[in-house]
């Protein structure tokens, strides 16, 4: 396997990313149930993360001076224009994530449009430029979302599971620089501690990870990476990372990773901008996506 040669020579690359969603998912998940809209109480789990728990993550990340990627979607940015100003301002890079919270997967190319340049407008006018990275909301896009994306000015993406190194995404069969940074389902707090009656999450019900077990699960799939000189993006959730008791998961995370100095902690746009200028340009470096 090749290496990658990371900045000054560090020994990985870890990217710090919360999906900033709001409610946004649940309203999406109450509109298939009877009455959905009625069901406050779900909206509120969502309402949580901006309201209360992304200045918690903020005021975590500023103590041991790490800069992270928000994804946040459009409709989250509307709402909560402050925070997202607060987010901006402290330097941390925020990427598109739809704009409601929507599934690429199995919309049109029109549709799928219109959800990536609405939010772009959004966040253009509240932080003053434009965004350059993405995560597809829900999990998977279309087939031909990747080159959507490339066409307007996308540079990388974090949405895809399939390598634990970023890579030159295929499009149309031709290798181009829009850069994937794979995530995983291992290292994403939610599948393991999010909880909520309306819709039911999970669906059997009956799971919150014990705090320590995750925080240990993190622990060793970032040591894995840096064992092998690899990148880790964790994929946290304001609403579930943020809560008093779980923000102690972050911190010891940020001190483990902060207290080894080879380690190379970046935004989504710089770990994307380094391997696109250093990384070579053949197949075993890419993934064809349509």
């Amino acid at each position: 396997m090749d290496e990658i040669q990371w900045p000054e020579g560090k020994k990985c690359a870890v990217m710090f990313s919360f999906d900033l969603d709001g409610d946004t998912t649940w309203e999406n998940g109450n509109r298939g149930l009877p009455n959905g809209e009625q069901y406050i109480k779900s909206l509120s789990v969502g309402q949580y993360g901006p309201k209360r728990c992304a200045d918690r993550i903020l005021d975590k990340l500023d103590q041991y001076g790490v800069k992270a990627t928000f994804f946040i979607p459009g409709l989250t940015a509307e709402r909560y224009p402050e925070v997202v100003k607060r987010i901006a301002a402290a330097g941390h890079e925020i990427g598109l994530h739809g704009y409601a919270h929507e599934r690429f997967a199995g919309k049109t190319a029109e549709e799928q449009i219109e959800i990536i340049e609405k939010p772009q407008r959004i966040l253009r006018e509240l932080i003053g430029h434009d965004v350059e990275g993405f995560r597809t909301p829900s999990g998977d896009w279309a087939v031909e979302t990747p080159k959507l994306l490339y066409e307007r000015g996308i540079r990388y993406s974090s949405s895809m599971r399939g390598d634990d190194r970023p890579y030159r995404t295929v499009i149309d069969g031709r290798e181009t620089d829009f850069i994937e940074i794979p995530t995983k389902w291992e290292v994403d707090d939610y599948v393991a501690m999010a909880y909520h009656m309306y819709p039911a999450e999970p669906a059997g019900q009956d799971r919150i990870s014990c705090y320590r077990n995750v925080e240990d699960n993190f622990m060793r799939e970032f040591e894995g990476h840096y064992r092998y000189g690899l990148c880790i993006s964790f994929m946290s959730h304001p609403q579930v990372i943020g809560s008093p008791g779980r923000i102690r998961i972050l911190d010891h995370l940020l001190q483990h990773i902060t207290s080894k100095k080879d380690v190379w902690i970046a935004t989504g746009s710089q770990i994307a901008d380094w391997y696109r200028e250093h990384s070579g340009s053949d197949y075993s470096k890419t993934q064809e996506v349509g």
